[in-house]
């Protein structure tokens, strides 16, 4: 039996490797396509972009490991089926869960490397992004922009230019709390002195308060000496989800719902970063059952079944998300829901499956 288990984990992995060899330059591919218009239109050199795809080819492993796993097992079980191993194991009495047994426990592992890229991949992606917003470290100026700081203050920003620490068309809010009242203000220009602060010129601001009271007042020049942040603060761009481990996810909407925002998109991105790496393992429970009928259609067969199966496992995911962002489930449901299905579906078919 050890030498059977040697030769399903064997095949199961080599052509799990050859899989996520091929796939991720079939996603490099497609993301050029998509996005080459827009590198032109921003000059971006033929260097930028390649680093760029050097630093994202981590995120594109991470995707194609459910893809390679699933094809790993389907693609195993076809090969048992077509040389009949399937049957003479049976004739020895070995079950079919007990054959597919060594592709789970692959899969167990796999699922490890695949949670411990949740903890790379958004280090990568920082630096790639970075190459294509041709971020130079020294960049001292940022342009249209929202950013929002930990004490919950929300600043909205036409240009800022850090060198002089000069802004124009300045909105800056803070929400009312039970022991703090809440602000919105409006200015055509602001500078920062190193000695004083926040001066701000030509605007209005509204005082809020927790009786719903307020007053409002029109300045020329205005003194906000209690705004702390400073302009090399608000040249910092706000990483993307994908750009963020699950900790700094965690972080930011903590911040975001404490100061009234609406952080469901980013707890929905939090809760992937463990339900996506799972699929790992729950893709070859789903998938090798299902192949067990693959000698009727041989190779174009299993592909075929191999992406029906992404095709409806990425819709699943797409729509869960969007209930989860929308607030009709939990962000942790919305994460959950497609691996629950297709492990459920898969234990189905699994115990359907004559041994």
């Amino acid at each position: 039996m050890r030498i059977l288990d040697r030769l399903v984990i064997k095949n199961f992995l080599l052509l799990f490797c050859l899989f996520l060899l091929c796939a991720p330059p079939l996603f490099v591919l497609g993301d050029l396509a998509e996005h080459l218009d827009d590198y032109i239109d921003r000059g971006l050199s033929l260097g930028e972009v390649s680093m760029s795809y050097v630093y994202m080819y981590p995120l594109f492993i991470q995707w194609c490991f459910p893809i390679a796993a699933l094809l790993g097992a389907v693609f195993t079980v076809h090969w048992m089926t077509t040389h009949r191993e399937i049957v003479a194991a049976k004739a020895g009495g070995i079950s079919f869960h007990r054959l597919v047994a060594p592709m789970l426990i692959a899969g167990i592992l796999l699922t490890g490397v695949a949670l411990a890229l949740t903890e790379v991949v958004p280090r990568t992606n920082k630096i790639s992004a970075q190459i294509l917003r041709s971020e130079a470290p020294g960049r001292s100026w940022r342009s249209d922009f929202v950013y929002r700081s930990e004490e919950g203050i929300s600043w909205q920003v036409n240009r800022l230019t850090a060198s002089d620490g000069r802004m124009t068309d300045v909105v800056i809010e803070r929400p009312v709390t039970d022991n703090r009242n809440g602000l919105h203000l409006i200015a055509e220009g602001a500078r920062f002195q190193a000695e004083d602060g926040w001066i701000l010129a030509q605007g209005f601001m509204r005082t809020l308060r927790g009786d719903s009271a307020e007053t409002t007042i029109e300045f020329d020049r205005l003194l906000m000496d209690n705004l702390v942040e400073r302009p090399e603060e608000l040249l910092e761009v706000p990483p993307e989800p994908d750009e963020m481990t699950y900790a700094e996810i965690n972080h930011m909407a903590a911040i975001i719902q404490r100061t009234g925002g609406n952080a469901n998109e980013l707890l929905v991105k939090r809760e992937q970063k463990i339900s996506i790496p799972v699929t790992t393992l729950i893709i070859i429970l789903f998938g090798t059952p299902l192949a067990t009928s693959s000698k009727r259609g041989g190779a174009a067969f299993g592909i075929g079944l191999s992406l029906a199966t992404v095709l409806l496992f990425m819709m699943l995911l797409r729509v869960a998300g969007a209930l989860g962002e929308a607030g009709a489930v939990s962000p942790l449901a919305a994460a959950w829901i497609p691996n629950m299905v297709f492990a459920l579906t898969g234990l189905i078919l699994m115990i359907r499956v004559r041994t």
